[in-house]
């Protein structure tokens, strides 16, 4: 989530060395970066059809007014519930949550839930 929120707003740098960067944090934590890389590579090829997604299932927001660190949890919530077949649909969900609780403000584990459940159910029954 760090590597995507940094990357919007450094533009030009390699996204792999920004994950790299960003995975010295939790370096201890992290013996496999295989995950994170597949996890980062994956949000960045589908990145413009997410956008169109949340475009779409958020309509009241348009994305550039999603405050950045949402736009990023969200990304990585869909791409996981749509496109990643090594996560569990709720998993992601509630992941997602966790991190918005964390990272984002008092009404971002709302949105992110509400958005991220409206897409599993939308789209995973397609």
């Amino acid at each position: 989530m760090q590597t995507i929120f940094a990357h919007e707003f450094r533009a030009g740098v390699n996204p792999e060395e920004m994950l790299k960067y960003c995975s010295v944090e939790f370096s201890d934590k992290l013996k496999d970066m295989s995950f994170a890389e597949s996890l980062l590579q994956g949000v960045l090829d589908k990145k413009n059809e997410i956008l169109e997604i949340i475009t779409t299932e958020a309509p009241e927001w348009p994305v550039d007014r999603i405050a950045p660190i949402d736009r990023a949890i969200l990304e990585i919530g869909i791409y996981e519930l749509i496109y990643s077949k090594d996560v569990p649909s709720v998993v992601a969900i509630n992941e997602a949550v966790e991190v918005a609780k964390g990272y984002g403000d008092t009404n971002s584990p709302k949105f992110v839930n509400g958005v991220l459940s409206t897409v599993m159910h939308k789209y995973k029954a397609e």
